[in-house]
């Protein structure tokens, strides 16, 4: 591969990994609610989910899936009902469990549970295989051959931009929940505003179709 389709792939990564959407608002919230620990945590497992597209798509799997109807539909609402489990506690937890846990003070367990979650949430989000089926091709040089070589590759470059960017996502939302934490009304709200986001992403999941 060139280093201009490296580049042109690099870019095209990078605008859609920071236009709004389930993975960079999941991390937005769990570290505006938690702190930056919380959204590294969590943008771990994200991109560790990730790691399971990527080879699903690499080997042909998410092909698969994409022709099943069947198999398409019980990824999708199986990532939607843990979405809307989530938005169900978040609902229901006191001010404490959601606002207070965020001081950067979450030990190895707390940090373990955001990176399985992580983990689940980009896994059951078939259209992230969808993405991939989508975004690889274009830049793929069948006549060069090693065509699933390339796409691994492929796949790489966009987890480790994935991975920093969200990385930075983090950074930026535990800033803006040190000066928010000086709400009172609002830190009340933050159970709400994460489990309304919750809800929202695993709307948008139940709805989606192929």
């Amino acid at each position: 591969m060139d280093i201009w389709t490296i580049l042109s792939f690099l870019g095209a990564a990078i605008l859609l990994t920071v236009i709004p959407g389930p993975d960079n608002m999941f991390v937005l919230a769990q570290s505006i609610t938690q702190g930056k620990k919380a959204g590294i945590a969590t943008t771990l497992g994200l991109c560790t989910g990730l790691l399971v597209h990527i080879t699903a798509a690499t080997l042909g799997v998410s092909a698969m899936i994409y022709q099943s109807t069947l198999a398409f539909n019980i990824v999708k609402y199986a990532g939607a009902a843990y979405l809307l489990y989530l938005a169900w506690q978040s609902f229901r937890a006191p001010h404490s469990e959601v606002w207070n846990s965020g001081a950067d003070r979450q030990n190895h367990d707390q940090l373990t549970a955001l990176y399985r979650r992580g983990i689940l949430m980009n896994v059951l989000n078939p259209k992230v295989s969808l993405f991939f089926l989508a975004l690889l091709p274009p830049f793929i040089h069948r006549e060069a051959g090693q065509v699933p070589l390339q796409m691994l590759l492929l796949g790489v470059i966009f987890l480790v931009q994935a991975l920093l960017l969200f990385i930075l996502i983090s950074l930026f939302a535990d800033q803006v929940r040190m000066w928010l934490v000086r709400s009172p009304r609002f830190s009340r709200q933050m159970n709400w505003i994460q489990g309304t986001i919750f809800a929202a992403i695993g709307l948008k999941i139940a709805l989606s179709s192929r």
